[in-house]
């Protein structure tokens, strides 16, 4: 079960959210039945795929993952590697969805509305993290056809400044030749993610400070999408 630690948490309206170790039993448990039972054997014998990581990296206590985004497996993929659920945003129309909005939310997604800054995401991600989550923002908002980050978005550092957690760059590399144009069944390209060192929040949710942070970001995800395969 879940416990709660004596330090305490902003969320992105000011209040107070007590720190838990890590994410609800019952979604760890989903988790690992997803990932044991479809996720990894797709990635690893179907895609052929890598992962590089550091020796030590977070595996409880609050986090937030920030990535390039290329294709509709990369938030699987990337939760798959880490050892431990990451949950992210998913389009609010998911929910509406007869029983799939309960099982995504246990899978720790939560809903976004599309083409605008959405405060409630931002406060569901500051309660995920309350609730021990990883929480997984990718950089741009949105897929890019390259997997490249090109209008990076401060969601991610306006996080971690209110939760004072760290920003850990991951590179999803190969994603985003898995569907070609006219194809309706994925290429079994070669995938491989690389996780990077974690970097500080910023001290303040000033805009300067957002962007040097979201910048550093930006520039450790593409050093680990230059090294390729």
């Amino acid at each position: 079960m879940s416990t709660e630690r004596s330090d305490r948490l902003s969320s992105p309206d000011g209040a107070s959210l007590p720190q838990r170790e890590r994410e609800p039993w019952i979604s760890l448990l989903l988790y690992r039945l997803f990932k044991w039972g479809m996720v990894i054997p797709v990635f690893r014998f179907y895609f052929r795929g890598r992962v590089h990581r550091p020796q030590q990296y977070l595996e409880r206590g609050r986090l937030i993952v920030v990535a390039n985004h290329a294709s509709d497996v990369d938030p699987p993929f990337v939760g798959a590697t880490f050892g431990r659920p990451v949950a992210f945003m998913a389009k609010e129309e998911l929910f509406r969805v007869p029983g799939l909005g309960k099982f995504i939310s246990l899978y720790g997604a939560y809903p976004v509305r599309r083409g605008s800054i959405d405060r409630r995401a931002l406060k569901a991600a500051a309660e995920r993290i309350r609730d021990g989550w990883a929480v997984g923002l990718f950089l741009d908002g949105t897929r890019t056809p390259d997997g490249r980050i090109h209008n990076p978005r401060l969601g991610a550092a306006f996080l971690a400044a209110q939760t004072q957690s760290p920003l850990v760059p991951v590179s999803v590399w190969g994603t985003d030749k898995i569907m070609e144009e006219g194809s309706s069944f994925p290429k079994p390209v070669p995938v491989t993610i690389r996780i990077g060192e974690p970097i500080a929040p910023p001290p303040s949710t000033d805009r300067a400070d957002l962007e040097a942070v979201t910048n550093l970001c930006v520039e450790a995800v593409h050093a680990l999408h230059d090294l390729g395969r």
